[in-house]
């Protein structure tokens, strides 16, 4: 009996045994188990927050922890108490603070693609600030979308996306009022501002800006260089006259939609306004040009001023190249309709920037008022007998109404008129200003 017993004691300590020894082999099997569901797990978020990372031969986006650098940008620029100025905010931006949050405020009731919002996988997107300024940062220094990455925290495909969707929505919001023909209200300050330089019923000065390989940009700016008219899209192998042959810039001349503009030079009434130009184009009645090789002091005198109003225009152009350096350097091939609108875009920028930083109430030197004309006046457009706006008989090719353009082209391109009238601005330019040289 007590062998007997011995021997179940030890066949029940090695029954122990085995089961202490599978439950350790299960233990360790349970957490090799935990840690490849942990891994995997990991795996599969890591892969939900990677875009097309499941495609062979895409490569996985980079974690570029762009909130923590879109709140590094707030503190920088756009919060009360930022870290910069406004002065260096108008230095890197080419704006003021409340234009900039005016064209974002614009743009994202616009264009919902600039609203913060979540993705697919519940994570938030880049704020409007971020978009806006790695697109301002391309516009003013001509940086490429690789370059902004390390500003903005965006990858190359959205920076260009964002541009492309930004210079759209300018255009749609701004060009009504910021390329918009000249009000009444604006000629009469471009004629006062004439008259007091001595050519009474200019309008602006007209010229066009291009360089090797590129496109031509043809403009007719102001004093203050406002862009009245661009015209972009002509080949930059073509001269002067096959850009101005190509413009539509006198197209309401032809219709007969012009400004109404009489003033009174030298004794002579004249209907219409002109620009000034430089030597190349022809002797129409909408240009005034330069005397080639003056000899008398008259001459001298007319092409010294008519020279120095004429570089208003080129100034333009040195700003738009300075202020917006991706005009000035290459293309980084673009379609030709994307550099069009990128080209309008920083015109109407710099036109809005031009409204809100230039001083159009100081005193002028000439005249104490800046809305008083003495010898040029303007008339509103014509009203029917019911007040509305009267609307010109429209231009067709077939029958009479053709006559009428043809008679207003032939009369714009009339030399005699061109050659009497600069003969007159000299000889009221010498009575105006002879004396004070």
């Amino acid at each position: 009996m007590e062998e007997f017993r011995i021997c179940l004691e030890r066949q029940e300590r090695e029954r122990r045994e085995r089961n202490r020894r599978a439950d350790e082999v299960n233990e360790l099997q349970r957490q090799v188990d935990e840690q490849v569901l942990i891994a995997v797990a990991l795996e599969e978020e890591e892969n939900q927050g990677c875009r097309h990372s499941s495609q062979a031969g895409r490569r996985r986006n980079v974690e570029r922890h762009r909130h923590s650098r879109g709140k590094n940008l707030l503190e920088d620029y756009f919060i009360p108490t930022s870290l910069y100025s406004d002065v260096d905010f108008r230095r890197r931006f080419r704006m003021q603070p409340h234009l900039f949050n005016k064209v974002m405020h614009d743009i994202c009731n616009y264009d919902a693609y600039f609203i913060q919002k979540c993705d697919a996988a519940g994570v938030l997107g880049l704020l409007p600030e971020q978009k806006l300024t790695a697109v301002i940062r391309m516009l003013a220094y001509g940086a490429s979308a690789d370059q902004v990455d390390e500003i903005a925290r965006m990858g190359k495909s959205t920076t260009l996306e964002a541009l492309v969707r930004f210079c759209q929505a300018v255009e749609t919001l701004y060009t009504r009022d910021y390329l918009r023909r000249p009000t009444p209200r604006d000629l009469q300050r471009l004629l006062q501002k004439a008259e007091a330089r001595g050519f009474p019923g200019m309008i602006g000065d007209y010229g066009y800006r291009k360089g090797q390989k590129s496109i031509i940009l043809e403009a007719v700016a102001g004093f203050d260089t406002w862009v009245w008219h661009a015209f972009f899209g002509v080949a930059g192998s073509q001269n002067d006259l096959n850009v101005l042959g190509q413009s539509p810039v006198f197209n309401d001349v032809l219709r007969g939609q012009g400004p109404n503009v009489t003033y009174e030079v030298n004794n002579t009434v004249y209907q219409t306004g002109y620009y000034l130009a430089d030597g190349i184009y022809p002797r129409w009645t909408t240009f005034v040009k330069s005397i080639l090789n003056p000899r008398s002091q008259k001459e001298k005198l007319f092409a010294t001023y008519q020279e120095g109003y004429r570089k208003d225009v080129e100034r333009c152009f040195g700003i738009l190249q300075a202020r917006w350096l991706i005009i000035r350097g290459a293309a980084r091939m673009f379609d030709e309709e994307i550099l069009r609108s990128i080209m309008m875009t920083c015109i109407i920028l710099h036109n809005m920037i031009v409204e809100d930083e230039y001083d159009y109430d100081a005193l002028e030197v000439y005249e104490p008022d800046p809305m008083n004309t003495v010898l040029t006046r303007i008339y509103e457009r014509p009203r029917g007998p019911n007040g509305d706006p009267f609307e010109p008989e429209p231009l067709v090719r077939d029958g009479h109404l053709m006559t009428r353009m043809i008679d207003r082209y032939t009369e714009m391109q009339s030399s005699y008129i061109h050659e009497m009238r600069q003969f007159h601005l000299m000889e009221h330019l010498w009575a105006v200003k002879g004396n004070e040289d």
